[in-house]
């Protein structure tokens, strides 16, 4: 198998909202709020209009795009025998992805995550973990971890006790990993243990450019450059506007943004930037044509509703 994803399986529910919304309910615009009060997120959600449902999570959303791109993918994620949970199994295989996990029926429903579009196309997600923030290294099918390439990990799932235990079984067992960092609030949370992870446990790490700098505390980008050449692993970090670049050692590239894009909805760029820079890596492209294939990914998802193409 070429790549294995591990990540929080969770249920995309995409609604539009404006901006009153967001002040309202005392969001962060942009960012993602966990809600771990589960009568709580079914209040949020009570009085909207769903635009779209389909089975998510940051990792499954790049590993449905890396088997789109023709690549032998795989996922492992922790759902109950529910409704949400069938059906998330059912959308991971119509999309030809191997899933390595056994559902049963749990006290604690499949997680949801409710992703708020404003009229700007930015999104701002709350998200209720359900199970899937239960994973334990139980959950970890080994084997399926040895016979992939290079596993990828999302910085959402990871947590202090059973998934931090979950996280290092299949680092002990890779070959190759991968990470995003996912969010700023996951960053902020977790600082000195991602900071550990990207310095010596990480084969490539993805970031935005705002996560990056601060994980390290970074006044300027080019500290981030400096902080990348030192850690001597692969740190690949998307700019917005300023498009994209990738850091080992010595070896820098950077693309720009595509031009001219219809922006509809900003919700999976960076999965499925993610998606399209690992599948040419696994498939032996060159520096600069990882990332183009990454931005091409990118700039195909944000031109439509929610995060698969």
């Amino acid at each position: 198998m070429k790549i294995l994803g591990i990540g929080n399986a969770i249920v995309d529910v995409i609604c539009k909202v404006d901006e009153n919304f967001i002040i309202q309910n005392n969001l962060s615009k942009g960012n993602m709020k966990l809600i771990f009060d589960e009568n709580e997120f079914k209040k949020l959600i009570s009085n909207l209009k769903e635009e779209k449902t389909i089975s998510g999570g940051s990792v499954a959303n790049s590993i449905v795009g890396l088997s789109q791109l023709g690549n032998n993918v795989g996922f492992i994620g922790k759902i109950s025998d529910d409704k949400l949970g069938q059906e998330y199994e059912t959308g991971l295989k119509k999309e030809n992805v191997n899933f390595f996990y056994n559902k049963k029926k749990e006290a604690i429903s499949t997680g949801t995550c409710l992703i708020l579009v404003t009229p700007d196309s930015e999104r701002t997600m709350c998200t209720f973990l359900g199970i899937a923030g239960r994973i334990n290294e139980d959950d970890i099918n080994t084997k399926s971890i040895k016979n992939s390439e290079i596993i990828f990990l999302e910085g959402y799932l990871w947590d202090e006790g059973d998934p931090k235990k979950a996280f290092d079984k299949a680092i002990k067992n890779a070959n190759k990993i991968a990470m995003s960092l996912s969010d700023k609030f996951c960053v902020d949370r977790h600082k000195s243990h991602f900071l550990n992870l990207v310095k010596n446990k990480l084969d490539i790490t993805f970031a935005n450019e705002e996560e990056i700098m601060s994980l390290i505390n970074a006044q300027s980008f080019n500290e981030v450059i400096e902080f990348a050449k030192k850690t001597k692993k692969l740190l690949v970090i998307t700019r917005g506007k300023k498009g994209a670049i990738s850091i080992y050692g010595e070896k820098i590239f950077e693309v720009a943004a595509q031009k001219n894009i219809k922006l509809i909805d900003l919700t999976g760029a960076g999965d499925l930037f993610a998606a399209g820079y690992l599948h040419g890596y696994l498939n032996n492209y060159s520096g600069i044509d990882c990332l183009k294939k990454g931005t091409e990914m990118a700039s195909k998802i944000i031109q439509q509703i929610g995060a698969r193409l």
